[in-house]
């Protein structure tokens, strides 16, 4: 179903047993930041709801969107992070910066979780316009950082059941 006709962050309410001693950290971008910001809120507000100690949720405020996937990795290393969270927002432009930062981004992300085995969520906004970004940060299309809070408590459960076969 396409963003234009539902919100995005609506998701059946679940249960995270062991989600208070997940250490989960977060990379925002601080580009943006009325965007980034608000995505960074809904996804602390979302980690608390499911369980995560307050105290377990690490956030780095960091220049860009390009700096996520290295900002993620230290954070996973120096925190002792179960997943990282890496936010930011890309609105597209004049030229094809966007494209060479978002596939940059998606790819670097993705390589943290396939060396690693752990979760690293993609939660950067790649918009057209400013006005679709405020609306999947917090508005009419909900908030990606509820949805990438939600995301990383699902795989770590997914990871914990593994474990357990």
């Amino acid at each position: 179903m396409s963003s234009k006709q539902k919100n995005l962050s609506e998701h059946k309410t679940q249960k995270f047993p062991g989600a208070s001693g997940y250490r989960i950290a977060i990379a925002v971008s601080e580009y943006h930041e009325k965007i980034t910001f608000a995505l960074r809120d809904g996804c602390i507000d979302a980690l608390k709801k499911y369980g995560v100690n307050e105290k377990n949720i690490f956030v780095s405020v960091i220049p860009g969107a390009f700096e996520l996937p290295l900002a993620a990795k230290w954070l996973y290393e120096k925190k002792k992070a179960d997943a990282v969270i890496c936010l930011g927002c890309v609105i597209k432009g004049e030229t094809d910066h966007d494209k060479y930062i978002n596939q940059a981004v998606a790819q670097g992300v993705m390589n943290l979780c396939l060396k690693t085995g752990a979760p690293f969520i993609f939660g950067l906004l790649t918009p057209n316009t400013l006005q679709q970004a405020k609306d999947r940060a917090g508005g009419k299309h909900g908030n990606k950082g509820v949805e990438c809070a939600v995301a990383a408590l699902q795989m770590l459960q997914l990871k914990d059941s593994l474990k357990k076969k």
